[in-house]
């Protein structure tokens, strides 16, 4: 990683230090609103950043833009690779290059409530780091664990996290 592509590590060991001596100030939230364009296709904000989503074709939209469940293997290896990146600076590793592949199987009989046994989202997520590295493999593996172990994506897919939701009609 080049001076560019640094990661604040001062920054997140300040944060870290902070969140051991006051636990609550490691404490928050994040709130994305959704709001339906047309068809198939809506607009998310968060904070101050904007997405768009669609559905392929097959399934009614237009595919001008990313499908939701695209957006779940997209965390998920967007986090891993904050992850992979801290702890490798943590341990004083350099990347020439990183990249982290995710998949997601899915079985359309659920989603289309074709069949009850099967579930409406993925079956299965399978990832892949590409690392080019001169760090050795056992290395590389403590930063796949700790990444793992730490990346609230992560976390947040292979438990279930709990969800609730309410209806406001205006």
């Amino acid at each position: 990683m080049t001076e560019g592509q640094a990661l604040d590590i001062e920054a997140y060991e300040a944060t870290r230090a902070a969140v051991m001596q006051n636990a609550s100030a490691g404490a928050g939230s994040f709130t994305t609103v959704t709001t339906w364009s047309e068809g198939a296709r809506a607009r998310t904000t968060a904070r101050s950043f904007s997405l768009e989503t669609d559905e392929p074709e097959l399934l009614g939209g237009t595919d001008k833009a990313i499908d939701p469940m695209e957006l779940v293997l997209a965390a998920v290896g967007t986090c891993l690779t904050v992850g992979w990146v801290t702890q490798a600076i943590r341990r004083g590793i350099d990347f020439r290059d990183l990249r982290v592949e995710v998949t997601g199987e899915f079985d359309l009989r659920g989603y289309l409530a074709v069949d009850e046994e099967i579930r409406p989202g993925f079956t299965d997520l399978k990832y892949v780091v590409h690392v080019d590295t001169d760090a050795s493999s056992g290395v590389l593996e403590e930063i796949r664990a700790a990444a793992e172990a730490l990346s609230p994506m992560f976390d947040n897919v292979k438990h279930a996290t709990p969800v609730t939701g309410v209806v406001r009609a205006s």
